[in-house]
């Protein structure tokens, strides 16, 4: 449920936007890969969420930079 809300969510924004939230997404992918090298990690599943909203924003941005060309 949670990840079909967030992905409607993100296919309401622009290509700006959605490389914004990527470049947010990468940057606590990397506090959250130095947390758990450092022990301090708490919840350690949302190292899995934030991959793949990672993977989300990319693929939305692929579609339409492809519906773009097309």
């Amino acid at each position: 449920m949670k990840s079909t809300q967030r992905t409607s969510d993100l296919k309401a924004m622009s290509n700006d936007q959605l490389q914004d939230e990527l470049l947010k997404l990468k940057k606590e992918q990397f506090n959250l890969r130095f947390q758990r090298a450092t022990n301090q990690l708490e919840n350690t599943g949302r190292v899995r969420e934030v991959r793949k909203d990672v993977a989300r924003v990319k693929t939305l941005q692929r579609q339409k930079s492809a519906t773009a060309k097309a």
